[in-house]
């Protein structure tokens, strides 16, 4: 926890989670200079061209906000003027390894809250205008300059009938122009407004922050899947009834009594949770080997060469189970330490494993979930 870290400017974990996260914004200049080769606007337009791959294009034309949802093709982006608008394309670490590598540096925080790297292409002028969002963002520069203004404003108003959420007021306690390579840490709810200045990209590194709303949802759909309540409603003593219409105590009494036997417990939210964070969005589909190994030729591979998680793979793991991709996996407990590094490193060195580890990950290869180097 004491260890500088590149990313934070040479601050320590420690330092950052008790003064910064979701407390204070962060300036970080030089944060990531390398970033490898820049996803530049041909290859975001590829990506926001396919129907698996969430995008977005946004305009700001004679004070009206325009947006366009993808897939979108290439000969309407053909037709985008010099100025004034951004196309943004979520998942971008799904889909280039070391675009996922620059997500999977803030191991400083847990997996189990980090989203995704969505990035963002605007040429001068380029804007999605005086927001908040709902979760902590890193908002790193690559290429071109972009100036950021930042406020702590409580007024969190909104432009009515925009199809954006755009604040009705911004005032700006801060400005910066960041440059590549400089980062800008904001908390939830922390209005942000920036504008492009030369053409260039913003990589922001989001994180899960699930409204109680729906985390209630999902756990009520959880336990829809796993109850099991025998027994059905009766009622072989019912007296005769003057108003038919009516919903009689017996009834109400009889069914909030079934309705009690639902019950759950801390182990129970903890597998939801497993089961939860690791589940793949709708849109996400794994590809299995074009030529396949059979379980001995896996197995030397292995041995040779290491394995890696595939880049839209998620592994998280609890004091009694592992889950990958919304799924619990049946594990030998004398295996469980090589899963724990699996899903903390996202990869597995090449090396002889236990017989009953090998075929567990036979069988996620078969479906894609990993693969052999």
């Amino acid at each position: 926890m004491n260890k500088a870290i590149d990313i934070l400017g040479g601050m320590d974990a420690e330092t950052f989670l008790r003064d910064y996260w979701q407390k204070a914004p962060l300036l970080i200049r030089q944060a990531i200079p390398d970033v490898g080769q820049p996803v530049d606007f041909a290859w975001l337009s590829e990506l926001a061209s396919r129907d698996d791959v969430e995008s977005r294009l946004i305009e700001y034309r004679q004070d009206r906000w325009k947006v366009e949802h993808g897939p979108l093709s290439a000969r309407r982006l053909a037709k985008l003027p010099d100025s004034d608008w951004t196309i943004l394309v979520q998942s971008v670490n799904h889909h280039l390894p070391h675009i996922a590598d620059i997500l999977w540096r803030f191991d400083f925080l847990p997996y189990a809250r980090l989203d995704d790297l969505m990035i963002s292409y605007a040429p001068p002028g380029g804007t999605v205008g005086p927001h908040f969002d709902s979760y902590d963002v890193f908002l790193l520069q690559v290429g071109g300059r972009k100036r950021w203004q930042i406020s702590g404003q409580e007024d969190v108003s909104l432009v009515d009938g925009a199809p954006l959420k755009i604040l009705q007021r911004f005032d700006a306690d801060q400005t910066w122009e960041l440059g590549h390579g400089d980062m800008l840490y904001l908390p939830p709810k922390y209005a942000h407004y920036g504008v492009a200045l030369e053409p260039g990209m913003t990589y922001s590194i989001g994180f899960r922050a699930p409204t109680r709303q729906e985390m209630v949802t999902q756990f009520l759909v959880y336990l829809q899947d796993r109850l099991c309540c025998d027994g059905m409603y009766a009622d072989p003593n019912l007296a005769p009834i003057a108003e038919p219409g009516r919903i009689g105590a017996d009834m109400v009494e009889q069914v909030s009594a079934m309705l009690q036997a639902i019950q759950w417990d801390r182990d129970t939210v903890t597998d939801f949770l497993g089961h939860y964070l690791t589940e793949p969005k709708a849109h996400v589909f794994y590809d299995a080997p074009e030529e396949e190994l059979d379980e001995d030729e896996f197995a030397q591979t292995l041995a040779e060469n290491g394995l890696r998680l595939d880049l839209k793979s998620q592994i998280l793991f609890t004091e009694s189970g592992v889950y990958a991709n919304g799924e619990r996996l049946e594990i030998a407990e004398s295996d469980r330490p090589h899963w724990q590094a699996l899903a903390n490193r996202r990869r597995l060195a090449a090396g002889v494993y236990p017989d009953t580890l090998t075929e567990a990950l036979y069988d996620g290869y078969l479906h894609g979930f990993w693969h052999v180097h």
